[in-house]
């Protein structure tokens, strides 16, 4: 063993691995390698000298390898694997990426991610990457450690949503921009979903039979008309109505059937029998909305261990003037409001097995996050990882916009073939309406063709450069965001998949801050409805790439899943449960290092 770690630690202080845009290295013209990752006019050395660098992100983990070698296989398969001619110290990186490449293949096959997986993770999602090569897998190992080093930015930390970055001018269309990778073919297909997720719906019948079948019940007539700008929606605020965010309703199973349902995730809970999934308080002419949202706002201050004082909002919710009776009484409200839509396309190529690495279900390693997966069943009936979603309860872009055309709009889609959207059988009215579908279009009111678009559209949109990476706040908040904790459910980077069907996104570095999985973010955020494998007080981590583009897209600076944090430093004291920790270190911090940390978010 001793041997091992010696050529070990001799190799990684020699050899380096290039970064990831997607391609490797020799396969590009030495122009097309710093046009991709922006060059070195910011601060980022070229591709061609990184290669060479020796760097501490190139190193293998130790820790890990140790951990591999408590196996005894392991130790058996190290020590054939020494006698082996590539093995011993030879000249040449090539040779050296290779034995380190082999060398990450034995411990990552020993440590493997089922040992920390929930019993029920189905056999079909891989433990391990099947994607990647033993020289690919050694890489991803390398360049996704956490850091350590908060003197300098990381490489490529400015393009953070890797090549496909947009470097656009940073205005309120910032988050409008198409991946800056996609062809010239493809941007036309994203102007074309575009303008469909801009398209007003209209009731039907109507004179313009593609864009009719509104409703009867919906919350908003365009996709955009919730998600602002392609950005992040806010609460009512005063008589402003409620055009970004919603209420889900929801009881959780009460019988046996019920229950089985939920354990074998054909059901995620059980809507309102009168009103449905979702309150809806529009409606087309001649029938009634169900109701509207209420809330109200309770105070709470806070008071930082250096004595300032910050007053959070704790809110309630009601609904008032329902029209077609009383909601079931164990219907629960939830408040929701519409994500930001930036990066979701390389969210959805993010291996499984990198997300389900981090899960720790039953907090076997002691740090008090545990994190848990979200199966779900997709539109085949397969078991897949929930990843979308406040409570990350949908598996695919194409599913969660089929959703929401259909409970937000009224669209039916093959994917949700809900004509009516989300009326009841008590609601006969809703139920007596016309629909939009025109069979010489297709069998639903939104047929394959404009799914393509629509899901191709929110696939494909650019995750804004980071700002200021090398001011020394930021740098510093990025140490602080690191030494609170944070990291534990706020994973920095991942390398999405090889074989991703889109090559825009594939083998990209990138950087959405988020281990997407469920926490218990305590009672404080708890909303008492459980979605699938999420109870009632588990969220999923949320996305923090463009979070401090907030202002300048929307307009405003409401965060969580109801809005009720009015800044980040609101949004992050409103942490419990399983951030509890990671809070109450930012609350004890001193004013200048919590700025610190506030900048560095601000710049992602």
């Amino acid at each position: 063993m001793r041997r091992i770690i010696r050529v070990l630690r001799r190799a990684s202080r020699r050899f380096s691995f290039s970064p990831f845009t997607g391609r490797r290295w020799p396969d590009l013209p030495t122009e097309a390698r710093r046009a991709e990752v922006g060059g070195p006019d910011e601060g980022q050395r070229s591709p061609l000298q990184s290669w060479r660098r020796p760097s501490p992100a190139c190193r293998l983990s130790l820790s890990l390898s140790l951990k591999a070698f408590e196996a005894r296989k392991a130790k058996q398969l190290a020590f054939r694997l020494l006698r082996r001619p590539l093995l011993t110290p030879v000249n040449g990186e090539r040779h050296a990426l290779h034995w380190l490449a082999s060398f990450a293949t034995v411990t990552l096959l020993v440590v493997s991610p089922t040992a920390i997986f929930a019993d029920d993770t189905p056999a079909t999602l891989a433990a391990t990457r099947t994607d990647l090569t033993a020289e690919d897998r050694a890489r991803v190992e390398a360049v996704t450690r956490p850091t350590a080093d908060f003197s300098k930015p990381e490489a490529f930390e400015l393009m953070q949503g890797g090549a496909g970055t947009s470097k656009k001018r940073v205005n309120a269309d910032a988050f409008s921009q198409s991946s800056a990778n996609i062809s010239f073919e493809e941007e036309g297909t994203f102007k074309l979903g575009n303008a469909l997720f801009r398209k007003n719906w209209v009731s039907a019948p109507s004179s313009t039979q593609a864009s009719d079948g509104l409703g009867p019940l919906f919350n908003e007539r365009a996709c955009q008309n919730c998600h602002l700008k392609d950005g992040r929606g806010h609460p009512p605020e005063g008589d402003a109505g409620t055009t970004s965010m919603f209420l889900r309703l929801a009881r959780a199973a009460s019988t046996a059937e019920e229950k089985a349902a939920v354990a074998d995730r054909k059901a995620l809970n059980f809507p309102d029998p009168t009103y449905g999934t979702q309150l809806q308080e529009l409606a087309v002419p001649g029938l009634a909305g169900e109701g509207r949202m209420q809330v109200t706002y309770e105070d709470v201050p806070v008071t930082l261990g250096d004595g300032t004082v910050v007053s959070l909002r704790r809110p309630s919710y009601a609904v008032t003037g329902l029209a077609y009776g009383p909601l079931d009484p164990a219907t629960t409200l939830s408040p929701r409001v519409s994500p930001p839509m930036i990066g979701l396309g390389l969210v959805e190529q993010i291996a499984p097995a990198d997300i389900l690495s981090r899960a720790d279900p039953d907090d076997r390693d002691g740090d008090g996050v545990s994190g848990k997966a979200a199966m779900v069943r997709d539109s085949t009936g397969a078991l897949a990882l929930g990843r979308f979603g406040w409570k990350a309860q949908v598996a695919s872009i194409r599913e969660q916009s089929a959703d929401a055309l259909a409970g937000d709009i009224g669209i039916s889609s093959p994917e949700a073939p809900r004509h009516w959207g989300d009326c009841t059988a008590k609601e006969t009215d809703c139920l007596g309406m016309e629909t939009g579908v025109q069979p010489r279009l297709g069998d639903t009111e939104a047929p394959p063709p404009v799914m393509d678009l629509i899901t191709f559209y929110a696939q494909n949109l650019a995750v804004p450069a980071r700002r200021d990476v090398a001011k020394k706040e930021v740098l510093a908040g990025k140490q602080a965001f690191y030494d609170m904790g944070c990291i534990a459910c706020h994973t920095p980077k991942y390398v999405t998949r090889r074989d991703a069907p889109n090559k825009a996104q594939s083998f990209q570095l990138i950087w959405p801050y988020s281990d997407f999985l469920l926490h218990d973010m305590g009672e404080g955020l708890a909303d008492g409805q459980p979605v699938g494998d999420a109870s009632g007080n588990e969220w999923r981590t949320a996305p923090l790439w463009g979070i401090g583009l907030t202002k300048r897209v929307n307009g405003h600076t409401f965060f969580l899943h109801d809005g009720r944090a009015r800044d980040l430093t609101e949004a992050i004291l409103w942490h419990g449960g399983e951030a509890q920790k990671a809070r109450d270190r930012f609350a004890a911090a001193g004013k200048a290092e919590r700025d610190a940390l506030i900048k560095f978010l601000e710049s992602l």
